[in-house]
């Protein structure tokens, strides 16, 4: 009988992985992952992954992994105080702001190009003021 995918991640013991390993959406209650307890205002707080939850994909692409943490031992995430404030406005204008023309842009400067759109591609923005 060959192994589904559910029966390939269902590890609750951590004898495969390590770590108690579960299937995708299929997590016990009380563990949560970074995102879910984002959401409900918390935050891990120093504590390791208790467990995981994986998913297989196709074609022998590396599987998703989520780790778990325990909601009990989550820590209220810390509020925005307005030095953090002003340094992550500092951050993304630093981000917006081209280094070739120095121009603030209204969306963060791809990586990619270094520089902003009109400046990496000045014949083509030219053509669409005209």
């Amino acid at each position: 009988m060959r192994p589904t995918a559910w029966t390939e991640v269902h590890d609750p013991e951590g004898v495969r992985y390590g770590i108690p390993t579960f299937p995708w959406r299929a997590a016990p209650e009380g563990l949560a992952t970074r995102r879910q307890l984002r959401a409900a205002g918390l935050r891990p707080g120093g504590q390791e992954p208790v467990a995981q939850v994986m998913r297989l994909r196709r074609r022998g692409r590396a599987p998703l992994v989520g780790y778990l943490y325990r909601i009990d031992h989550a820590k209220p995430v810390r509020p925005m105080t307005p030095g953090r404030a002003e340094a992550l406005a500092k951050a993304m204008r630093a981000r917006r702001t081209c280094p070739d023309c120095g121009r603030v842009a209204e969306y963060c400067i791809p990586t990619s190009l270094g520089m902003c759109v009109p400046c990496a591609y000045p014949t083509e923005s030219a053509a669409l003021v005209a």
